[in-house]
């Protein structure tokens, strides 16, 4: 495993690098001798992406990092290998419009059509977690982006927005075998 590290993207309306599974992860990959970035995003209410992407390039994500993106952050996650060489994204609870939600609408990430073939080449790999019980996302969402980028898919029926358990071993255990 040569120089691989992780950096987690939380989502918006205020969510944080210490909420959700995000902890129990990170302590489990640093067990596994992989370096961690856990750091609080910048405009953590909205998570505009012009404040996002710059961020991600001062933490230096680039052909060695996996990307961790929870909601607003798999879009974030998808929008930053669209122009950038990473090694790979894992992305939780994603969609591809803005639903008409308002923050989505001024978040950046839906103002132009997105490069899927981009987003797929400038990875190795992508992995997509979604639930049929998402409040938020309908199904077709992330069903539509699985269709586009070939990801390695799991679809639950129990776990709304990926937002209410402290563990994620599902996550683990596919990055682990990436790994």
């Amino acid at each position: 495993m040569k120089n691989i590290k992780v950096i987690f993207i939380h989502g918006n309306g205020g969510s944080t690098p210490d909420g959700v599974w995000f902890p129990y992860v990170k302590k489990e990959l640093e067990n596994l001798g992989i370096k961690v970035i856990a750091r609080q995003f910048p405009d953590a209410d909205l998570a505009r992406e012009i404040y996002w992407l710059p961020f991600l390039k001062e933490l230096k994500a680039d052909e060695n990092t996996i990307l961790i993106g929870h909601s607003s952050g798999a879009l974030a996650a998808m929008r930053y290998a669209e122009k950038n060489q990473i090694y790979g994204s894992i992305l939780v609870g994603a969609m591809h419009t803005d639903l008409g939600y308002e923050t989505e609408i001024i978040s950046g990430y839906y103002n132009r059509p997105f490069d899927w073939k981009r987003i797929k080449s400038n990875q190795n790999w992508i992995i997509q977690f979604a639930s049929t019980d998402d409040p938020f996302i309908p199904i077709h969402e992330p069903r539509f982006i699985k269709d586009k980028l070939n990801t390695e898919y799991y679809e639950f029926n129990n776990q709304g927005h990926f937002n209410d358990q402290v563990k994620f071993p599902e996550l683990l255990e596919a990055l682990k075998k990436k790994i």
